[in-house]
């Protein structure tokens, strides 16, 4: 069988291009491999609004329900939301269905376990293996039912949020301006910002399928926010990625401060309220650590990946933890990236008194810049190997991809799980030194292949 470059299968989840890649048979069959996996019992789905999410939904809904699973279907709701609802309805497990930040002709489907995170490496090896032998469980028609509607899916999170965070103390309004990118967080976001006490505004808030902007909240997809943010004389912007599990912040002035301190700000909060560890993966900022420090807490490192950084918090009893994307952890509410919580808390930070542009200036010898290139699997996997040889001479970490320590900074070298590319991550005490750390990388790495 050929190798089709559309289609991602990893112990990450399944996605693909429809009607390219992904077909309706596939994601029936992946449903059955996991409702095989857990047994039955009830499972909770969810989907952002790509015009493709009814389509994979009722593929999802048929192999679920052969498999002998009842469905509770949350509708168009963010990632985190199917998380919060697996545990809040005690449920065997969950299936997401977006594609977070690939482009609107993309689909996906993951997996989450029972207690509300997305499957660790060892379980998804397990469900990979049932999908490839292709032995599922199968319902007789009378054991089989309709699945149910949970129609107030986005409530109950914004309750969860707003009861962790606590309401805004009184005195002057925060003003807000959300951006959820017509993805998921539609209308969990404004809600939300409404919920504790701010004034909000939003834009790019249609969960209809057509994406207003491209779907990743990084600096260069946020001048809309920017011009809202002048325009409104907000206090602070909010952007979501599609299924509104990455946070980025533009400030006060309309300047986007990087999706790599959403973290750290957010984790500056829960540090000021209960101290405890941080948890984030090798990607993520150094201003993370610096952060920590001030408040005489550690930080760990792990792989990257939601899952892994989950592990780690896990296995470090962490206070919080997150990844340099733009993602939140916060177990007291949600063991789950959720932008929802990050907003939350960032909103708590701003309300003392600070406005964002001060708190970011406090990091500003951190500056962190990201590149990538089309890469199918088999070249990544040479470039990485020739990595580890180049710079063997290097303080270098091989847990995920190749990271190597610099005089002035760091850089990691890694494939993606989820779609064909390589990315090279830079940090170091400028944009010009970090920017040219990568296209340095890049430039000797494109060679090999």
């Amino acid at each position: 069988m050929r190798a089709i470059p559309t289609l991602k299968i990893s112990i990450s989840g399944v996605r693909g291009v429809v009607g390219d890649s992904l077909t309706p048979e596939l994601v029936a069959r992946f449903a059955q491999a996991f409702g095989t996996w857990l047994g039955g019992g009830l499972v909770v789905i969810g989907r952002d609004p790509r015009t493709s999410g009814e389509m994979v939904r009722q593929a999802v809904v048929a192999g679920l329900a052969s498999s002998g699973c009842r469905v509770s279907d949350l509708g168009v709701v963010p990632t985190p939301t199917v998380q919060l609802l697996v545990r809040q309805l005690g449920a065997q497990g969950g299936i997401a269905i977006t594609a977070s930040h690939n482009p609107p002709e993309w689909n996906a489907l993951k997996f989450v376990g029972g207690d509300g995170l997305f499957l660790s490496a060892a379980r998804g090896r397990e469900l990979l293996d049932i999908y490839h032998q292709g032995d599922y469980a199968k319902a007789k028609g009378a054991d089989q039912r309709t699945p149910e509607r949970v129609a107030d899916a986005v409530e109950r999170h914004v309750r969860a949020v707003v009861e962790g965070v606590g309401a805004l103390p009184g005195g002057r309004r925060l003003r807000v301006v959300v951006d959820p990118g017509g993805g998921a967080a539609s209308l969990a976001a404004p809600r939300l910002v409404e919920a504790l006490g701010a004034e909000v505004s939003a834009i790019h808030a249609t969960a209809d399928g057509r994406f207003p902007r491209p779907a990743e909240p990084v600096s260069e997809n946020l001048g809309a926010l920017a011009e809202a943010v002048r325009a409104h004389r907000a206090d602070v912007g909010f952007a979501q990625d599609m299924d509104g599990d990455r946070l980025a912040i533009v400030d006060e002035a309309g300047r986007p401060i990087g999706e790599e301190l959403t973290l750290v700000l957010a984790a500056d909060e829960v540090l000021r309220r209960t101290k405890g560890p941080v948890v984030a993966n090798l990607a993520t900022t150094d201003a993370v650590d610096a952060m920590a420090a001030h408040h005489g807490c550690p930080v760990f490192r792990t792989r990257v990946g939601e899952a892994n950084v989950a592990e780690g918090m896990r296995l470090h009893r962490a206070a919080i933890g997150g990844e340099g994307n733009g993602g939140v952890i916060w177990p007291a509410v949600n063991f789950a990236r959720d932008s929802l919580v990050g907003m939350g808390l960032v909103m708590h930070r701003l309300a003392a008194g600070r406005p964002v542009s001060a708190l970011a200036s406090e990091y500003d010898r951190f500056r962190v810049v990201k590149l990538q290139r089309h890469c199918p699997a088999e070249q990544g996997r040479v470039i990485l190997a020739r990595a580890r040889e180049a710079w063997a001479d290097r303080p270098v970490d091989l847990t995920d991809g190749v990271k190597v320590r610099l005089q002035d900074g760091w850089f990691i070298l890694r494939a993606s799980n989820t779609e064909p590319i390589v990315r090279v991550i830079a940090e170091s005490t400028t944009e010009e030194r970090a920017r040219a750390i990568a296209e340095g990388v890049f430039g000797e790495v494109m060679r090999w292949v």
